[in-house]
């Protein structure tokens, strides 16, 4: 038995009962459990209770044994002196406190069934990836969508505490916040604090001045992202280079060191030169991804406004002066379905916020019921226990659950384990 447990035990009512008998043969009945308190001070606040008929309100503390009391130092800090309940797994000593104040004392011992504190153990000591393993699958399907849902949904607004920090850098600005989002994001992990700070590095107001020249689009684009500092061999190189001289000054520009981009460790249809012109290509479009999300288009619409390929160039070649086997380079499904996860999505979450308007969050969850699930080495330990996800809103939620739960063994928190506790 820890603290934990006793709490959970006592805030989901895992005993089966409200009504008890205390230490002194009075009869308590609980009537609100209160709120969770979870910082210093009682363990729950605003709770009511009756005490041999008489209705009460306060705060109730629990403590394995009631000594702890005395080990935690309660008595020297007057925040503890109006408790209406003092709840303890073992009653071991009378306190002073507790009698001048009228407290009564709960043992709640008695009350906790074995099986219950043999379902926690077996849980803590479960060597399996998922502790309650196949158990999993006996909570009400209806249950396990609302938590996925949840899940997903915290997921995603932990994704937005981020775009609060660039929404705040581009002076509220939505369309510029969308744009650098979308920038780091064409890192695909490897890549994505090099094309965030190149999102930064060259304002969107500028790249759409020349939307309709590709070429010009793609100077700016590697120029600032420092890839025509060499000497090259190719003409095309060249001509970016020489374009690239003029902007920089119309502009007043900086290039970033080319240093920050990585190469290795990657297939080359993800190197960056070859995201980079993919954005540029999607710029070309002169279509603003950011009014077509207000307008809330479809999978279908957001799937042809990222049907984008490099240009002729980059279809024989992955670097500068290095030419390859010609094939086109479309930026593909997986690549469209991660954008929408990590950029679309989270945005549409975080306008959502911004304006107190729902419907872009119901808008960006249906988005990813409409996605393929993930499959990746976290999904997979829940398809291995009979958990099927049909959609990116479940994979996106196992992933959570995964994260946030079952790794760092946080039972206690998920509704799955309160569910295998209480039956």
């Amino acid at each position: 038995m820890n603290e934990a447990l006793l709490q959970t035990i006592w805030k989901y009512k895992l005993v089966g009962q409200s009504q008890f008998i205390g230490t002194k043969n009075e009869a308590i009945q609980i009537i609100s459990i209160g709120e969770h308190n979870q910082d210093s001070g009682p363990d729950f606040f605003n709770s009511k209770i009756t005490i041999d008929g008489i209705t009460l309100a306060g705060n109730v503390e629990i403590h394995i044994k009631t000594s702890d009391w005395l080990k935690h130092k309660h008595q020297q800090n007057r925040v503890y002196d109006n408790l209406i309940l003092h709840v303890v797994y073992e009653h071991d000593v009378e306190l002073e406190q507790n009698n001048l104040h009228n407290v009564s004392v709960l043992e709640l011992k008695s009350y906790i069934k074995s099986s219950l504190l043999q379902q926690y153990q077996d849980l803590t000591i479960a060597k399996q990836p998922i502790a309650c393993g196949k158990s999993i699958t006996s909570m009400p399907s209806f249950e396990w969508d609302l938590w996925l849902e949840r899940l997903a949904v915290t997921r995603i607004e932990h994704k937005t505490e981020a775009i609060g920090h660039l929404f705040e850098q581009t002076q509220h600005h939505y369309e510029d916040t969308l744009f650098i989002l979308l920038c780091r994001n064409f890192g695909f992990k490897i890549n994505n604090d090099a094309f965030e700070l190149l999102g930064k590095s060259i304002p969107y107001s500028i790249l759409k001045k020349y939307a309709d020249n590709i070429n010009q689009l793609e100077a700016l684009l590697f120029g600032v992202a420092g890839f025509l500092e060499d000497t090259f061999t190719d003409t095309y190189p060249r001509i970016l280079q020489n374009e690239f001289e003029f902007l920089k000054q119309k502009h007043q520009l900086v290039s970033l060191k080319n240093e920050l981009w990585k190469f290795s460790k990657t297939r080359p249809v993800n190197f960056p030169t070859i995201r980079i012109s993919q954005l540029a290509s999607l710029i070309h479009k002169q279509q603003s991804l950011y009014h077509l999300l207000e307008s809330k288009a479809n999978l279908a619409n957001l799937k042809n406004f990222f049907a984008v390929e490099t240009s002729v160039y980059w279809q024989t070649h992955f670097t500068f002066d290095t030419l390859s086997d010609e094939s086109p380079k479309q930026l593909g499904e997986l690549a469209f379905q991660t954008i929408v996860i990590n950029t679309v999505v989270p945005f549409l979450i975080f306008v959502g916020q911004q304006t107190a308007n729902d419907s872009y969050t119901e808008y960006a969850l249906d988005l990813l019921a409409q996605l393929p699930a993930e499959k990746n080495s976290k999904t997979i330990h829940y398809n291995e226990l009979g958990i099927k996800n049909t959609n990116a809103l479940q994979s996106q939620a196992q992933i959570q659950l995964f994260d946030n739960y079952c790794q760092p063994k946080r039972c206690l928190q998920c509704n799955v384990a309160k569910f295998l506790l209480k039956n």
